[in-house]
Formats: structure tokens, C-alpha cells, sequence
């Protein structure tokens, strides 16, 4: 398992009391875009919460961009937050990317404005009173947590589809 970390520049002024969360995100269609499902997996102080749902019509990238933005939105007080994804547009999109889409009006290298807008902004609103790790670990490949939050996210979106 292999797992890169990112951490962003701009950090919250935590509380020295203020926990510490690892959470597992994915998210994903069939076919994409399709219906799909999203889920995440918090884990602090020896606890676990699962959190899922799903959409009928959306794409991967609107699944695992919802997958964190609810994940953080869940945590209810300042955090120390270590979020692995095997999103590298998530992980990319949050501490490389949006620094210059913010700086063009939310608009790419291209000049097109950037795909799934909302969810980014979201994503950039939960993480303002945290301090968060962003990993990347690779789908598939043996992480435990990686491989429930993927089952999960399956779960979610076949139970839209009555499966």
C-alpha cells in the first residue's frame, strides 16, 4: 500500500483538546456517468462512524468529491484530520489546483470554468476549521479502510438501483 501525503498551507487555529480523525473516503458509478454512490469512514478515539448515500444521476468525480465534502461536514468541532482518497482528482484538486481556480473566478488553465463547482466549494468551507492531511492511497490495493468505504459506496449506489 502506498500512500502520498499533502498537507495545505493554510491551517485552523485548533484547541490543544482537538481530536484527531482519520477518514476514508470513495465514491463511484456504473457507468459514469450513472447512478452512484458515495460513502466515507470516520474513525476517532477507538470509535467508528459510517456515512453513505448516493445519487441517481452523476459522475465518479461528483461521487468522490461529495464523499469528502460530507465527511468533514459530519465532524462537529475542530479536528486534526488525516482524509485518505484514492481520488487523485480529489487529493489534486484540493491542495494543487484550486489555489489558481480560486485565482481565475473558478476557472481551469484552459479558461473553462471548473467542473463540479459546488462540491469544491463545499469541500473548501468544511476543511476552514480543520487542519487536514490529504493521502492518496492506491484503489484495490489492500488498504482495509480504502476497500470498505469502496464497498460501501457500491452498496449505496446499487440500493438506488434496487439491487
Amino acid at each position: 500500500m502506498s500512500e502520498t501525503g499533502t498537507t495545505r498551507e493554510s491551517k485552523a487555529a485548533l484547541p490543544e483538546d482537538a481530536p484527531s480523525v482519520e477518514i476514508w473516503t470513495d465514491g463511484g458509478c456504473k457507468p459514469n456517468p450513472g447512478p452512484g454512490g458515495w460513502a466515507a469512514l470516520l474513525c476517532a478515539r477507538g470509535r467508528e462512524r459510517e456515512i453513505s448515500g448516493g445519487e441517481t444521476a452523476t459522475t465518479n468525480n461528483r461521487m468522490e468529491l461529495t464523499a469528502a465534502a460530507e465527511a468533514l461536514e459530519a465532524l462537529k468541532r475542530p479536528c486534526l484530520v488525516t482524509l485518505h482518497t484514492d481520488s487523485e482528482y480529489l487529493r489534486n484538486g484540493i491542495t494543487r489546483w484550486h489555489t489558481g481556480w480560486v485565482r481565475r473566478n473558478w476557472r481551469n488553465a484552459a479558461g473553462d470554468p471548473v467542473k463540479n463547482l459546488d462540491l469544491w466549494q463545499r469541500i473548501l468551507a468544511a476543511e476552514k476549521q480543520h487542519n487536514v492531511t490529504w493521502l492518496w492511497v492506491r484503489g484495490h490495493s489492500g488498504d482495509v479502510n480504502n476497500e470498505r468505504v469502496d464497498q460501501l459506496a457500491t452498496a449505496a449506489r446499487e440500493a438506488l438501483e434496487g439491487g
